[in-house]
């Protein structure tokens, strides 16, 4: 008997080593916890696309929306670990939401990371008659008037919410959030002069500062972008080192898929990344590359946690 089972666990051990050394054999699927036409929605089509035609197999776009990205976020978590289920992953489901209520998955122990794919970096907007003439200005005035101004965000808990408090954790202002029910009414506001400022992505921002009807301070990366060439990062034209923040995209997996398998859809990502036609795909849809392999993934994930953590006991923000 003992013969039989050991022959038995040899039989499926061999099974495995030879699944992974012929994955992929069929078509896979990439769950985007998004509607079409959303940021991770576009950035996981134009990967799906790349990464099929390097591993030989079509990847299957598979939307399914709703709860801010958890209800997708969770099938992937759930999903058999054999490497055939994808995941469009991003910052709202993955390194927020779980920090401010109760998921459906656990992020650490059900997902893992394949690559970090690009970063949308955010624009510090207002109303274009604002009266601040620099970022550093803007500061001054809002320190010399505490509780006066308010921000906007696309809602309690977005990216964009997430980044203000960040941006005013480190300036040191008091300010009043007003959340709204997404980017548009948030932005229509602002522009309106019924709110002060908004964060919020460079492409639903940059066009309506190059009309002239709003005026940025700076980008929240530490960095120039070529989604918006001469715009000052914040953290030298507000005065405030170490202010770098963006929402990411990235490619995850299923929890406990062989290392072999995640190395392999790993390879194809960053294939996929280096590739001019795709990176001229990512620019076009508002986001810059920002590569990370899975050990470097895992890592920023757990810098993002931290970082996120620390906004949300600052600011005690808390869902209603």
């Amino acid at each position: 008997m003992k013969r039989v089972l050991l022959f038995a666990a040899m039989l499926v051990a061999v099974s495995a080593v030879y699944a992974q050394q012929d994955f992929p054999n069929r078509p896979m699927r990439m769950i985007v916890p998004w509607p079409p036409g959303q940021a991770a929605d576009l950035v996981g089509r134009v990967m799906a696309q790349k990464m099929g035609e390097v591993l030989g197999q079509q990847i299957v776009i598979d939307n399914r929306a709703g709860a801010g990205g958890m209800i997708g976020t969770d099938v992937a978590a759930k999903a058999t670990p054999d490497g055939y289920t994808l995941l469009s992953a991003s910052s709202g489901p993955v390194s927020i939401n779980p920090l401010l209520q109760k998921t459906a998955y656990d992020v650490e122990r059900e997902l893992a990371p394949v690559a970090n794919v690009c970063v949308a970096p955010f624009l510090l907007v207002t109303v274009a008659q604002f009266p601040a003439q620099t970022a550093r200005d803007f500061v001054a005035l809002l320190k010399a008037n505490p509780g006066k101004y308010t921000f906007a965000s696309s809602g309690t808990g977005a990216t964009a919410h997430m980044i203000a408090e960040f941006f005013n954790n480190m300036a040191g202002v008091q300010v009043t959030h007003i959340p709204y029910k997404g980017s548009v009414p948030a932005l229509t506001d602002v522009m309106g002069g019924r709110v002060a400022y908004a964060f919020e992505t460079v492409s639903a921002t940059l066009p309506h500062v190059k009309s002239g009807r709003l005026k940025t301070y700076g980008i929240s990366i530490d960095r120039q972008s070529a989604l918006a060439p001469g715009i000052e990062p914040l953290a030298t034209a507000a005065g405030l080192p170490g202010f770098n923040a963006a929402a990411w995209i990235g490619v995850m997996v299923t929890g406990g898929t062989p290392k072999a398998i995640v190395d392999k859809l790993g390879a194809a990502a960053e294939t996929a990344i280096k590739s001019s036609e795709v990176q001229e795909k990512l620019l076009s849809v508002g986001v810059e590359v920002d590569y990370r392999r899975p050990a470097d993934f895992g890592g920023y994930l757990k810098e993002q946690r931290v970082r996120y953590g620390d906004i949300i006991r600052k600011g005690n923000i808390k869902l209603e």
